[in-house]
Order: C-alpha cells, then structure tokens, then sequence
C-alpha cells in the first residue's frame, strides 16, 4: 500500500479519535454547571466547544512530549511505522467507544498511551518505548493529579463554605452559579491545551514515521488547525451519558462545590500543560468532584460509582494497547492486514454507536439531550422549587403551632375542671 495512503488514513483516523475524545471529555468542564443549573446544556457544551477550539492554539508542549518522547522515533531509536499508529489509534478509540456506551468517565489519554505502546511493541519490540518518558510524563502524573486535585477542590469547597456560612437552601448561593460560568470555561480552555495536542502529537509522529517532516520539527500549523476543530466538534456532540455520571452519579453537587470543583480543575491542568505532562483531564476532573464532595458538611459520596471509575483508571492504559497489539499484530500481515484492522475497527465502532441507539434505557448512566435537558432544572425552575419549598416549611411551621396551641387549650380545660 502506498505511504501516502497509510499517513492519510491514519490522520483521518487520529482526527475521529480528536472528535470521540471531544464528546468523551465534555463532562469534565459542563457536568457540574449543568447538574446545578448554571448553565443550560446546549449553552454549556457549545461554550466548551468554542474554548476547545481556542485552547488548542495556546500551547504545543504536550504535543511535543508525545511526538518527541513517548515513542523512540530519532536517530538511534527505534523506526515506529505509520501501521503501527494506525493500529494504536484503532485500541485507543474502540475504548473510547465502550466507555462513553458504559458511561464510565474513563481517560482518552490513556487510550491513546496504551494503543500506541501496545501497537509498537508489537511491531518494533520492548525497546521502541521510552520508559523513561511514560513514567515522568505519564504514570506519575496519572497518580498524582487526581489526588492533588481532590485535596485542592476539598480545602477550596470548606473555604467557600466557610465565608459564606449562614443558612441556605440548596443552590441558593447565586453568586457560585455565575462563577461557575467562568471555572467552566476555564477548564473548557484548558482542556483545549492539553487533551487536543495529544492528536496533534500523533499526527506529527506519524509524519515523522514517514518522512514527511524531520525529526527535529516542531508541530505544522495544518495539524494544530485540523485537531482543534476535531475536538470542538466531538465536544459540541455533548457526552450526555458522562456527564450524567460526573453531575450526579458520583454525589450530588451544588453550585458552591462545583465553583470549587471547576477551579481546581481548571489549575491542575493548566499548570500541567504548561510542564508538558500529558495528564487526564478526566482524572482531574473526577478528582475534584470527589474532593468537593467530601469538602461538605453531609455530602454522601457515591463509593461503588466512584470504585468504578477509578478501577477504569487503572484498566485503561493496559486494555486499549492490548486492542492496539492485537491490531499491530494483524497490521504485520501487510496490506490484507491493514485492511481487516480497518474493516474490524469500522465495524466494532458502528456497532457500539448502533447498540447505543437500539437500547439506552439499559445503560445505568445513559442520557441523550433531551433527557438531560430535562433532568436539570433551570434557573427559573429552582427559584420555584424553592420557593414552594418556603411555603411548605411555613405552612408545616403554622399546622405546628396550631396544633400546640390547640393542645394547650386542651391541658388548661381539663386543669380546670379538676
């Protein structure tokens, strides 16, 4: 087959995974000012769909640590093939796809990670990966980020708290809800900074694999282009299903600890961008959820969806580079075996999307547009429900009284008649 051929089919392949990690990875900055009704959910993913974009032309130093590190591709490494690429993107986006139909806030990082290694040591040997590089640029940071984004968004949530104490209803600190507009988007941003360079790495590998550019070249503006309208586009799709799991599968969030939640986020992502470390948005993202839960008086932490998403955490990296060296494995056959890579991926992905539409009452987080439209209430709706609930307290109170006073009446009767 061609080379010319392959590189165009693994772009276009990167470019879908751009577009699944985009609705993959919404959750992460509009799941909470969707769960407490900051914003609207065809307000909140098209924002986050135009930060992406924008995001994605801030910085190139994850891009780098992937094009550059990951896999050894220089002089004296070893020749990583654009086959092989291809048969990591196939490992990375079929997780994707079980995970989004699981709802499971799973990392698309760690998809591609695991594809692309699996994939090359299958075609190149244990010496085609930089270990060196996957430890300080990947596995330190996917255990660190979580926790150091828990226990900022937990130290954040009791600070707001306590500023703000005084008794509320829920979501009645209106002033969290605007804030969360701008945490929001904040991740939003950052997402764009990282999560969008992780194709365009790919991308740059790729073209490198196959001497369309050199070793020592930085990431072409095409490709900084094509990545982020990749993701903008996934993003704008909106993952309904995650964002039901991140909003109120894991606890039930409210708008001061999502403000917290969103700036923790926010933070850790940024400043990893700015390191080069190609960390999960989604781990952050989870984290922070968590630590805002435990940062409230009588917030009950959801343990058996909280153990579910850390157990894909770990399973992650391993399951997609074993779909990626099963595809590397069938891509050493030649041009049959790209092809059957091809046809298998295509079919297993339409089949996840098909099984998708034909039963999602079955799926325990599944959750289309209009049901997360109607899910969350809006501004207008929560000032009722409040509302009405002031009214039921105050007609509970009045019945209270009443009924003391009718007992008391009653007490000083039967006193004196005796």
């Amino acid at each position: 087959m061609d080379i010319t051929l392959i590189v165009v089919l693994v772009i276009a392949l990167a470019l879908f995974f751009d577009f699944t990690n985009g609705f993959h990875d919404t959750a992460n900055a509009m799941a909470t000012p969707i769960a407490t009704g900051a914003m609207k959910p065809k307000v909140a993913v098209t924002v986050a769909a135009v930060l992406n974009l924008v995001g994605a032309f801030l910085s190139t130093a994850v891009a780098t640590s992937i094009s550059h590190g990951l896999i050894n591709e220089g002089p004296g490494g070893v020749a990583i093939t654009p086959e092989m690429i291809f048969a990591g993107l196939i490992g990375a986006v079929v997780w994707n796809m079980i995970t989004w139909l699981r709802g499971l806030p799973s990392s698309s990082s760690h998809a591609l990670f695991g594809g692309l290694i699996g994939a090359a040591i299958v075609g190149a040997g244990f010496g085609s990966v930089n270990y060196a590089a996957l430890l300080t640029v990947v596995i330190i940071p996917a255990f660190l980020s979580p926790v150091i984004a828990a226990l900022v968004s937990l130290l954040a949530t009791r600070i707001a708290y306590r500023v703000t104490r005084r008794p509320v209803f829920p979501n009645e600190r209106g002033g969290f809800r605007i804030g969360q507009v701008f945490t929001s988007s904040m991740v939003s941003l950052a997402h764009g900074t990282n999560d969008a360079q992780k194709t365009m790495g790919v991308i740059t590998l790729t073209l490198i694999a196959s001497g369309a550019q050199s070793a020592d070249q930085g990431v072409q503006f095409w490709v900084v282009v094509a990545c982020a309208l990749a993701i903008a586009l996934g993003t704008y799709t909106g993952g309904w299903r995650i964002i039901r799991t991140l909003g109120s599968g894991i606890t039930e969030i409210r708008a001061t600890q999502g403000f917290a939640a969103e700036a923790s986020t926010a933070a850790t992502i940024l400043a990893s961008s700015h390191l080069g470390f190609a960390l999960s948005t989604t781990q952050v993202s989870s984290g922070s959820i968590i630590g805002a839960g435990l940062g409230r008086r009588g917030s009950k932490i959801q343990w058996s969806t909280a153990g579910k998403i850390v157990i894909a955490w770990f399973i992650t990296l391993p399951a997609a580079a074993a779909v990626g060296a099963i595809a590397s494995g069938i891509a050493r056959l030649g041009v049959g075996g790209l092809v059957v890579d091809a046809v298998v991926g295509a079919a297993v992905i339409l089949g996840l999307y098909l099984w998708s539409l034909r039963k999602p009452h079955e799926q325990a987080a599944a959750i289309e547009v209009d049901v997360a439209a109607n899910a969350v209430y809006t501004r207008k709706e929560l000032r009722d429900l409040q509302r009405k609930k002031r009214a039921a307290q105050v007609a509970e109170r009045r019945a209270e009284l009443s009924r003391e006073r009718t007992l008391r009446r009653m007490a000083g009767r039967n006193g004196g008649r005796r």
